[in-house]
């Protein structure tokens, strides 16, 4: 959702990376006395991690977002609104209409290069937001009459109660809202298209006669990663002997226990270590606010695991990618990997082209997936926090904190690939070239037109915002958000044959 890498997350890896996790002599990090947290999930994650140790970055990342304590995006609070230029952050759907219309198109691009179906078709949005984006497209495809009828319903992934009534309200309006098997329906203002939320896509309808068209925009940047970082291959074992010492003496081993202890494998090779979240040990002096600086110290940090995870032994096995970093980069090298966003991204897929378990004789339907992140690389150091359109620490305020991490392109075409042998992926392609590709400028300059010709001669002020916003959707240096944010395609298996619009290719008709 945010765009920057923090300076306190780097430093915070940089740091991890040489000293390795262990408590300070004397310290007993506890959330009782003589210690003030600054929300009530600080206190709760204190709590936990005092009484199981310290947890993964995933967990905290988890909880800080999704928390039914004063989760960031779970909790409801009066006035609070996490998006716009009062809130957190700003999405590209709430810098221009223009964006939704054009990701409306490309949709409408796609049901015609697939036979123009006409039923069955589903909307699908991932992380929905405000209902911004949806509503845009919506709006825009009612415009293309034979595509609109053929839509049997819009479904809405959405955990937060307080989003999702947002979006009701922007969708459908005063329609009521009543409760399903797989979550809540409505009915939208559009043609009366029915609205249904559900907390995960795997509830999404995937019959043979589906032809879903989802769209993730900044969702896979929020979901939890596990970092981890490499160290050199541990010294050779000592040699194995027949006897185990106790504080009573030297005891022989029985012979079941003697060839288990000689069956066990040590590692061999440098290894990854999983990095590791756990409170900041408090300060005798008074750490109320960093100098010069309004923010308070962050009351969490990362640190090292001194021995192998289940997720370290695990996690960085899914790709050939982890390996190599593992064999040719030095000790200290970081990576990122993020389940959920490969097992979403395999989900997608499998609606789109079916799985082994539930083949789909004709895949159907597309996603575009849009967000930032490297186009190549794995993401390493990029754990930021974003409050009041401001950088801050990843590890202060949890819960009033907004967290973002780079999203791994190639992770998710691997995983999308892997989950469905009916797709292909396309892309990432910057997303200046994609909005220039689909006509931005083009929609722009007849918004500026419209403006115009209006009965005052257009409104100078509005047509500045006009002017600025589609600018900042595609400009690729300063503050613009055309060569740092990625769209990534996944479409039913062509052999390569066909290019989608917006990654080089023609509307098919």
């Amino acid at each position: 959702m945010r765009s920057v890498i923090t300076i306190q997350a780097r430093n915070s890896l940089r740091i991890a990376a040489k000293w390795r996790y262990r408590a300070p002599p004397g310290v007993r990090w506890s959330s009782s006395k003589g210690r003030k947290w600054s929300t009530p999930l600080a206190k709760q994650l204190s709590e936990a991690i005092t009484a199981t140790g310290p947890i993964p970055l995933a967990s905290f990342m988890r909880m800080c977002l999704t928390s039914d304590v004063g989760g960031y995006y779970t909790s409801k609070q009066e006035g609070r609104d996490q998006f716009g230029q009062k809130g957190d952050f700003i999405t590209s759907p709430e810098i221009s209409q223009i964006f939704g219309e054009l990701i409306g198109i490309w949709f409408v691009a796609e049901w015609m290069a697939q036979e123009k179906r006409r039923k069955g078709v589903e909307l699908i949005e991932i992380g929905p937001g405000r209902g911004t984006l949806m509503d845009d497209m919506l709006r825009t495809i009612r415009n293309f009459k034979p595509m609109a009828s053929s839509i049997e319903a819009v479904y809405l992934v959405e955990a937060s109660p307080a989003l999702r009534e947002a979006q009701k309200q922007l969708l459908c309006g005063d329609a009521p809202m009543t409760e399903t098997s797989i979550g809540y329906r409505s009915i939208s203002k559009y043609a009366n298209i029915p609205i249904i939320w559900t907390e995960n896509i795997r509830f999404v309808p995937s019959d043979q006669d589906k032809t879903p068209f989802i769209v993730a925009h900044e969702f896979f940047d929020a979901l939890p990663i596990h970092a981890f970082e490499s160290i050199p291959a541990p010294p050779p074992p000592p040699a194995q002997t027949s006897t185990i010492e106790t504080p009573t003496g030297s005891h022989p081993l029985t012979p079941s226990a003697a060839a288990s202890r000689k069956a066990q494998k040590q590692p061999v090779g440098p290894q990854w270590r999983e990095m590791v979240v756990s409170p900041t040990p408090p300060s005798p002096i008074n750490t109320t606010t960093l100098k010069d600086s309004s923010e308070p110290p962050p009351e969490f940090h990362l640190t090292l695991s001194k021995h192998a995870t289940p997720h370290s032994m695990y996690l960085p096995h899914l790709s050939s990618r982890y390996a190599s970093v593992l064999k040719t980069s030095p000790p200290g090298s970081l990576i990122e990997i993020s389940p959920e966003s490969r097992a979403y991204a395999s989900a997608i897929a499998s609606l789109i082209g079916g799985s082994k378990d539930r083949p789909k004789l004709k895949p159907s339907g597309a996603a575009l997936i849009l967000d930032y992140g490297p186009a190549d690389t794995i993401p390493i150091n990029s754990l930021r926090g974003i409050r009041e359109h401001k950088i801050v620490s990843p590890f202060s305020k949890p819960g009033l904190t907004d967290l973002s991490v780079d999203v791994d392109f190639v992770g998710l075409a691997e995983a999308a690939t892997e989950g469905s042998e009916g797709v292909e992926v396309w892309g990432p392609v910057e997303q200046g070239s994609f909005l220039s590709e689909m006509g931005i400028k083009e929609r722009a300059e007849m918004l500026l037109k419209a403006l115009n010709d209006g009965k005052r001669g257009g409104d100078d002020e509005v047509k500045k915002r006009v002017l600025s916003a589609w600018e900042r959707l595609v400009e690729r240096g300063g503050g613009g958000m055309g060569r740092v944010y990625k769209v990534l395609a996944v479409l039913p298996e062509t052999g390569g044959s066909r290019k989608p619009v917006g990654f080089g290719g023609d509307v098919g008709v």
